[in-house]
C-alpha cells in the first residue's frame, strides 16, 4: 500500500486523494486501515506529514507543491495483526538540505535495524540513530518513539530513538515485534501540536523527516516485515 501511495505523489496532487486511493485499496484487499478512527478521532486512513509536520499529519485538499517533502505513514490490519511503515517522498526538485535530511533519516533507520539481534538491548537502537544523526548534523526527536505492534496497533515495548534510562535492560527476544521510526529535524526537535489534537509540527518551522519499518525478532535474527525501497 505504501508503494501505491508513492505512485500518487506529484506536484498538484492532494494528500486527501492519496488517502482515498489507499483506503480503497486496503478495503478491497480485505483489510482495514488501522489509523481510521484510531482512539475514536483520527479522521483518515493514512498519515501525511508535509515539510515541517513531524508526525500524524491529516490528509487534506491542499495541493502538493514542487520542493515539498512528505512522509506517508501506512498501517494495515489484516488477519488479526497490524503492520506499520512509513517513508519519505520528494515532490519534484527539492533543495540539497532536504535531500540530505531524507538520506540521513533513512541511514539512521538502517543503522538501527543493523544493530538489532536476538538478545541485544533496545538501547542499541538509540545509539545507532544518534551516531548517524550527529555525523549528518541533524537533531533526533526524543518525543516520538517506536512501539510494540501485533494484535494491538500500539503496545509495549516503547522504542526510544535517543538514549534514555527509561529503556532499562529490556532485550530483544524471539517473538517480539516492534517498529523503529526515527524523526530527524533540520533545527530543533521541539514541537507544538495543532488544535486538531493530532498534527505535530516543529516549533521553529524547520523541516523534518521520518522512516519506519516493522521488525520481528526470530530465533535466528531480525526479519523486516515491511521493507520498503524507494
Amino acid at each position: 500500500m505504501l508503494c501505491l501511495a508513492a505512485s500518487l505523489v506529484h506536484e498538484g496532487a492532494t494528500t486527501a486523494a492519496i488517502d482515498a486511493a489507499v483506503h480503497a485499496a486496503v478495503v478491497n484487499a480485505g483489510a482495514y486501515p488501522s489509523p481510521l478512527l484510531y482512539q475514536g478521532s483520527f479522521p483518515k486512513s493514512i498519515c501525511t506529514s508535509v515539510n515541517n509536520v513531524m508526525a500524524h499529519g491529516i490528509p487534506d485538499e491542499h495541493p502538493l507543491q514542487a520542493g515539498d517533502i512528505l512522509n506517508i505513514d501506512v498501517t494495515v490490519y489484516l488477519n488479526g495483526f497490524h503492520g506499520d511503515c512509513s517513508a519519505m517522498f520528494a515532490v519534484g526538485q527539492i533543495d540539497q538540505a532536504s535531500t540530505d535530511l531524507i538520506a540521513a533519516t533513512r541511514s539512521a533507520l538502517d543503522a538501527a535495524i543493523a544493530a538489532c539481534e536476538p538478545g541485544a538491548p533496545f538501547s542499541v537502537i538509540a545509539d545507532a540513530i544518534g551516531r548517524v544523526a550527529a555525523e549528518a548534523r541533524f537533531a533526533v526527536s526524543p518525543d516520538m518513539c517506536g512501539h510494540g505492534i501485533g494484535r494491538d496497533f500500539h503496545c509495549a515495548p516503547i522504542v526510544h530513538h535517543v538514549p534514555t534510562p527509561a529503556a532499562g535492560d529490556l532485550t530483544m527476544e524471539p517473538g517480539m515485534a516492534f517498529t523503529i521510526e526515527p524523526i530527524l529535524c533540520q533545527g530543533s526537535p521541539a514541537f507544538v501540536m495543532w488544535p486538531d489534537a493530532w498534527t505535530v509540527v516543529t516549533k521553529d518551522g524547520g523541516r523534518s523527516a521520518q522512516y519506519e519499518e516493522t521488525l520481528l525478532v526470530t530465533e535466528d535474527g531480525i526479519e523486516i516485515v515491511t521493507k520498503f525501497e524507494n
